[in-house]
């Protein structure tokens, strides 16, 4: 009976230590609705549901934890997202190579360098334009350095190369600033160029204004790609703003009145008066009367105190 009853609570998943525990409290005799309450006021469950209970817990335990595991997965979807909020990067890759070789070498370094501070700064989307004939071996008329990046920034779909054929020995090229300028505005990206695209301007009036609004200059200084912290002048947003897709505007700031307190125009006075700040501008006359009312009440108040029995 003993070894029937144990046999029988084993099936159920029960371990021994617990089964022994519960018949020698109750007895052999005991039955097994019994047997089975008393297991339960244990706290004693049966295998199958701790196996089933322990992959959730590892599961909670790994998405939280800092470990390589495979929930860990999860934390990298915020560097993903990162195209949410930061804008698309077109980048001239000839005016970039021409400015970092000095005007005389197309310096492929140049474009490495512009491409990786965008990397590091988040940026998902970012594509070179360079005409195909700069796959060819350089000549003298047109050095080349560092040709095999062109290689490599192709590998990775970062470069583009703009068509270009030969016609009778003739090289017929495609005019690449049109590339430029049209995927970024499809893209609402940021143009990355010296170049002002003037013709393309005058060719197409939205165009102008994305133009205006959305190139990038930058500098070369000792082999840093540097871009201004103010893209859009004095005035503009700041390089953060100028590349996020939802830039935070800042406050404008008043300009100070040149005259200070002596300013007679009031509250009409276009200009920022900190003397003002805590109280109502009021008008030249309201102010004049403000300030004859105060003596003449304190001289009513006396009178009044002289003249009381």
């Amino acid at each position: 009976v003993h070894q029937s009853k144990l046999d029988f609570f084993c099936k159920l998943g029960y371990g021994k230590q617990d089964i022994y525990k519960v018949l020698e409290n109750l007895g052999q005799e005991a039955l097994e609705d019994d047997v089975l309450k008393e297991l339960i006021r244990m706290g004693s469950k049966p295998q199958a549901l701790e196996s089933q209970a322990q992959p959730c817990l590892l599961k909670l335990v790994a998405r939280g934890s800092c470990s390589t595991t495979p929930g860990s997965k999860w934390l990298g979807e915020d560097e993903s997202d990162s195209s949410d909020y930061l804008r698309p990067i077109v980048i001239d890759g000839s005016n970039v190579a021409m400015s970092h070789g000095n005007k005389e070498v197309f310096s492929c370094w140049g474009i490495q360098l512009a491409v990786d501070w965008f990397r590091e700064r988040g940026h998902t989307y970012i594509k070179v334009f360079v005409p195909l004939w700069r796959k060819e071996p350089p000549r003298q008329d047109s050095p080349i350095a560092d040709q095999h990046i062109l290689g490599e920034l192709e590998k990775q779909s970062v470069l583009v190369y703009t068509p270009s054929r030969k016609v009778k020995g003739k090289r017929v090229v495609c005019y690449d600033d049109r590339y430029i300028v049209k995927v970024a505005y499809e893209k609402d990206g940021v143009i990355v160029s010296n170049d002002h695209y003037r013709d393309l301007q005058n060719e197409n009036p939205e165009w102008k204004w994305f133009i205006e609004q959305r190139l990038l200059m930058y500098s070369f200084v000792s082999n840093r790609f540097m871009p201004p912290d103010d893209p859009l002048g004095r005035y503009g947003p700041t390089l953060n703003a100028f590349l996020s897709k939802k830039p935070v505007l800042p406050e404008p700031k008043r300009q100070p009145c040149p005259y200070g307190k002596k300013c007679t125009y009031g509250n009409k006075c276009k200009f920022y008066h900190p003397e003002r700040s805590r109280q109502a501008q009021l008008s030249v006359a309201d102010e004049l009367r403000a300030k004859i009312k105060v003596p003449l009440s304190l001289g009513k108040e006396e009178e009044e105190c002289n003249y009381s029995p």
